[in-house]
């Protein structure tokens, strides 16, 4: 019996990353890591003047063309309130939520 052989293509790598197929699981990921997000983000108080706002600003954006490269499928989960790097990181006076990084791990799971 002959030993199987393989011999990978380059470019057919290329057009499997760059897949509709791989550009739909991408997608479906990032969605269930914004909805983890969603669950868990933190809400501010009434006397802030725009609760709800961080919470409220999560976004899904999808490209056949990502990665250092331009390369590949992906999808990215991001959040437009000015002040989401603070609540992922902290400040000198407000601990760390790490929303992003606990939805990724929660959410991005098969």
């Amino acid at each position: 019996m002959m030993p199987a052989r393989f011999r990978m293509s380059k470019k057919g790598v290329g057009q499997l990353l760059r897949s509709r197929m791989i550009q739909a699981d991408m997608l479906a990921r990032a969605e269930r890591i914004e909805d983890a997000a969603i669950a868990i983000a933190p809400v501010s108080g009434p006397s802030e003047p725009h609760p709800g706002r961080y919470k409220s600003s999560f976004k899904v954006t999808s490209t056949a063309r990502g990665g250092r490269r331009k390369d590949r499928a992906t999808a990215t989960v991001t959040n437009a309130a000015y002040y989401a790097r603070w609540v992922e990181y902290g400040t000198e006076r407000v601990p760390a939520h790490h929303v992003m990084l606990r939805a990724a791990r929660a959410g991005g799971g098969t």
